[in-house]
């Protein structure tokens, strides 16, 4: 029995935490190149099953489990709440991509997503470049993102919905979407931080920028004249808005009694730590967008785009997650309920309707 086999063994994948509802579990090698990935299947109601492939060097294959199952349930809520014909999955290969990955290894990663027969469909993540996806493709069709499939980079997207959101934030809270005079910290200045930034400023908005790449911020503050901060400090800063667009679980119990702003809206996965830190921030009168409703936009475009059909309905689908997120809002307000507890039963309000169709 091979390590991989052993730890997951005696993770007891039955009885694991975050098994639920999962539908489909594979754990695939190949010993040729070295790969060794785990495939989750969330739920199907809506259709295949649609998630990233992320390249991780997890400690340990229970670690990866781990990560599957739970990125494979959130992407069954993100399709479901962007009202995607799709369920959710996620892949996971047990890598170092800058050490382990090869074109042979993805393409093996390739012929294991063919065999499940279009029931899960692989896009980038993570550790995962556009070329490795041009691999995978080369062995199935059951692939997004790729030149063949799609509008290429889905970040521009990502940023769009995103910024749209932060509008339907600003007019929930201040009783307009007009961001000129706002001033809007954004932590994290990657591609659609960066964007995201763009779009503020051109709507008058006053910037605040971080990020732990020096040349990003140097870039923002020479094109968008924005004000620097250490990244650390981005939440705490005097702003009406906190934009994280960098790493996840950064509302947490010690950063949330720290935020000035009136509005938590960004483009980062996961944001919230705990449940707890979504109360904290309702009781601190702090309006949350959840992440998988306000950062739809890229899986959107992965989902909807086609080779020749140009990026129209990519764009409306995207510029909708704005109503989305007032409907969450006023629905959260109404129920005296927290907007990311709102978003899970909305999503969630949809499968049950499709399964009962």
């Amino acid at each position: 029995m091979n390590a991989l086999h052993k730890s997951v063994h005696h993770s007891a994948v039955f009885d694991h935490p975050e098994m639920g509802d999962h539908e489909d579990i594979v754990f695939v090698q190949d010993k040729a190149t070295g790969l060794k990935a785990i495939i989750a299947v969330h739920d199907t109601t809506l259709g295949p099953a649609l998630g990233g492939c992320r390249v991780w060097p997890y400690e340990n294959p229970a670690d990866a489990l781990t990560d599957a199952l739970r990125l494979s349930r959130g992407m069954t809520y993100k399709n479901s709440l962007a009202g995607l014909d799709l369920g959710g999955g996620k892949a996971v290969i047990i890598a170092d991509p800058r050490k382990d990955k090869s074109e042979a290894l993805m393409e093996a990663f390739g012929r294991h997503v063919e065999r499940l027969s279009g029931t899960y469909i692989t896009a980038e993540d993570v550790g995962v470049s556009p070329d490795d996806m041009e691999a995978v493709a080369r062995q199935t069709a059951h692939v997004r993102g790729t030149k063949a499939t799609g509008l290429g980079d889905p970040s521009p997207y990502t940023a769009l919905g995103v910024f749209e959101g932060i509008k339907a934030s600003t007019k929930f809270v201040y009783g307009s979407s007009d961001l000129s005079g706002k001033t809007v910290s954004v932590q994290g200045l990657g591609h659609v931080g960066h964007d995201v930034a763009r779009q503020l400023h051109e709507a008058g908005a006053r910037l605040i920028v971080s990020d732990i790449h020096a040349p990003a911020v140097l870039r923002a503050i020479d094109a968008f004249g924005a004000t620097a901060v250490d990244p650390a400090e981005a939440h705490m800063v005097e702003a009406d808005i906190f934009v994280p667009c960098a790493l996840g679980a950064g509302l947490n119990a010690r950063t949330v009694p720290q935020i000035q702003a009136k509005i938590v809206a960004g483009a980062a996965n996961n944001q919230l730590q705990t449940p707890a830190d979504g109360e904290a921030l309702k009781k601190r009168g702090i309006l949350y967008a959840p992440d998988y409703a306000i950062n739809a936009g890229g899986v959107i475009s992965i989902a909807l785009a086609t080779a020749d059909s140009g990026d129209k309905l990519v764009r409306e689908k995207t510029i909708a997650i704005g109503e989305t997120l007032a409907t969450i809002f006023e629905r959260a307000a109404r129920e005296g309920s927290t907007p990311e507890r709102v978003a899970d039963t909305m999503a969630e309000e949809r499968l049950a309707k499709a399964k009962s169709a």
